[in-house]
């Protein structure tokens, strides 16, 4: 039962928005944080949107925006403080429009990415955007966070494929910016300063996304390769012979190998030895041109011999899948292993190999342990993740499990990268931002804040610490 306050504040609030405050709506995937809410609402529009804002801005009510919940830096409950109102965008589901010819999409902030995915191919198009969580994460929350995914190589992260977008800022003014041009310059981009912002300058309610053509003929492989190093320079040599056909290129440790063997011992894999380091590719190509050939002319003679000793390629689409599943599952198997400490990186491809030789050496100076170093080679995207050696648990590194992100993050920074490709900042890695970022960018996104958010209402503690 609600307390005289909320039962005051609720009552300025649409009728029917109201939900009961379940145990799903305080929880984030890596158990890191455990959230609080007085209300939650779940408007069915924008303007029921509008008006929950608008009460909020007026009552100085804290609001944590919700999509899918997939988030992996906290940004989604709010464990502090006063206790929010969550806002979820769980009716808003409508798919508004299709335009084929134009390969635009219109969607609604609570669209899960597999039914914007199901959408675009019925309409004979994809949205390119593909994550793991893609059955569940929502489009308001996959452009609040820029999402990346396997994809972002050829099709580029959210940010790239969303045109326009209908928002609600702080004021509980709506935007209406839902526009459908490539070209528009006509001031600020206010769309692309709330994607990515992670619910702190507004709420995202629907958007106009990017449909891409399917290629004609697509192919997977998988191939073996003895370097990180080697890897880059197969990534080189495959763009420059298929021109932009690329669409992933996964790198793979041995690692993440073994630990699939010991956490999913039956997934089946293609190499009964456990290689040192893998590369996924996928590659789209136009019509008349044979993929699988494209893909066997990386297995290079001349020059470039001894880039690839061993290698699959996808005969089917079952077997694409079933490759596809090994890197995919990975993921899984570090949560079922579990990690010391979990590190989502980017940094400049030239700076990528060097990096693994010197972070490894470097942290297995500190101590016993495992490193499963894989991701998005083909963006700069590395998923770096540290385990307890082999009869030792996490709680024997407990003293030293920040030090060790900070000295990673250290090492990303001063090679030119960043701490966060592709999860966002949220609440986990708030901090970092204070200490890593540019001092005068900082300056700038803080007056931002200050000026469309002034009571600082819209999730509390995300990017800036509370």
């Amino acid at each position: 039962m609600l307390n005289p306050a909320d039962q005051r504040f609720a009552r300025k609030l649409p009728s029917g928005v109201l939900r009961d405050v379940s145990p799903s709506y305080l929880e984030e995937p890596r158990g890191r944080f455990h959230g609080q809410a007085g209300l939650v609402a779940a408007p069915h529009d924008v303007d029921e949107t509008a008006a929950v804002i608008r009460a909020c801005a007026q009552g100085g009510v804290p609001v944590v925006p919700r999509g899918g919940g997939t988030g992996l830096v906290g940004g989604q409950v709010m464990p502090d403080g006063v206790a929010p109102l969550i806002l979820s965008m769980e009716r808003m589901t409508a798919i508004r429009a299709i335009y084929p010819e134009e390969s635009v999409l219109l969607a609604e902030a609570g669209v899960t990415l597999q039914s914007a995915r199901d959408a675009a191919a019925a309409a004979g198009r994809q949205f390119a955007l593909s994550l793991a969580s893609q059955g569940t994460a929502q489009i308001g929350g996959v452009l609040s966070t820029n999402a990346g995914g396997v994809n972002v190589l050829r099709y580029g992260n959210a940010r790239a494929q969303c045109l326009g977008i209908e928002a609600v800022l702080p004021s509980g003014q709506i935007m209406h910016d839902l526009k459908r041009l490539r070209k528009d310059n006509t001031g600020y981009d206010l769309r692309d300063l709330l994607i990515g912002a992670e619910g702190t300058l507004g709420i995202i309610t629907a958007a106009s996304l990017v449909m891409a053509p399917v290629p004609a003929e697509s192919g997977v492989a998988m191939m073996v390769v003895d370097s990180p190093s080697a890897a880059l320079s197969l990534l080189s040599l495959a763009q420059g012979r298929m021109a932009g056909g690329v669409t992933a290129f996964e790198l793979i440790s041995g690692q993440g190998l073994r630990f699939l063997d010991q956490a999913f011992p039956k997934l089946q894999q293609p190499f009964a030895d456990r290689p040192d380091w893998l590369v996924l590719i996928e590659v789209g190509l136009p019509a008349g041109l044979n993929a699988d050939q494209a893909l066997e002319t990386l297995f290079v003679k001349g020059a470039d011999a001894g880039l690839v000793s061993d290698g699959v390629i996808a005969q089917s689409g079952q077997q694409a899948a079933d490759l596809w599943a090994i890197r995919e599952t990975i993921p899984l198997a570090n949560r079922a292993i579990g990690a010391i400490a979990s590190h989502d990186v980017s940094l400049p491809l030239s700076q990528i190999a060097e990096f693994i030789t010197d972070a490894g050496a470097m942290l297995l100076a500190q101590g016993d342990m495992r490193i499963n170093c894989f991701g998005h080679l083909g963006d700069g995207n590395l998923h770096y993740n540290l385990f307890p050696a082999e009869g030792r648990g996490r709680e024997d590194y407990d003293e030293i499990r920040k030090d060790l992100s900070r000295q990673v993050h250290q090492m990303v920074v001063s090679r030119g990268g960043s701490f966060s490709a592709e999860h966002g900042v949220g609440r986990l890695k708030a901090a970092d931002l204070a200490e890593w970022g540019d001092p005068a960018r900082l300056i700038a996104m803080r007056a931002i804040k200050s000026a469309l958010d002034p009571r600082g209402i819209m999730n509390p503690g995300v990017i800036f610490p509370a």
